[in-house]
């Protein structure tokens, strides 16, 4: 769970993240979203699959990055044994 943690407590990463939503990116283009150095987008992405947020895959040239359900998953389960000590309800809605 330290790794999770680790890939999310950087606002950049997370950046990163909702980038890859939209779905598999090159390095190039997640540098392209951001003003920093493509060293800096690297440490990042190198930051993200060690903590198993997101998945690299060589295609020719080019490295797609892209979410990894399994670091989420994790995540979502650990979160989840706090949500369950909290009694939640639908929001009413009025006609």
């Amino acid at each position: 769970m330290e790794a999770i943690i680790k890939g999310l407590n950087d606002g950049t990463r997370r950046e990163i993240l909702q980038f890859l939503v939209e779905g598999p990116k090159n390095a190039g283009e997640i540098a392209k979203q951001f003003s920093i150095s493509k060293p800096s987008i690297s440490h990042h992405l190198e930051i993200l699959k060690q903590s198993n947020l997101i998945d690299a895959e060589k295609k020719g040239q080019f490295v797609f990055y892209t979410l990894k359900k399994d670091g989420f998953y994790a995540l979502h389960e650990w979160l989840m044994e706090f949500a369950k000590h909290f009694e939640f309800s639908k929001p009413k809605i009025r006609l």
